[in-house]
């Protein structure tokens, strides 16, 4: 009873939301990996913005960078994680 609306068909619109959600949950966990990914490990700390003249200036160093590439890695994991499982389950 709860997904029939006022006219007693299903609604078709949860799911459309839900679908949308799910993909926005997966291209933002893949971004994150990516970027994570290009910064920690390949050591691009570039895709920081404003770190290399920060780093001239001696305000950042590259521990920092390597501490944000590292974030954003294990925070694209999860979030492609769990848009995997929302798929696989409904």
């Amino acid at each position: 009873m709860d997904e029939l609306g006022a006219s007693g068909r299903k609604n078709c619109l949860g799911a459309g939301k839900m679908l949308i959600l799910k993909i926005i949950l997966m291209t933002v966990g893949v971004a994150f990996t990516t970027f994570g990914y290009k910064i920690y490990f390949q050591k691009k700390y570039n895709l920081i913005n404003g770190f290399e003249e920060a780093c001239k200036a001696g305000r950042k160093t590259k521990r920092y960078a390597e501490s944000v590439g590292l974030v954003e890695f294990i925070i694209g994991i999860i979030l492609t994680v769990i848009g995997v499982c929302m798929i696989m389950i409904k």
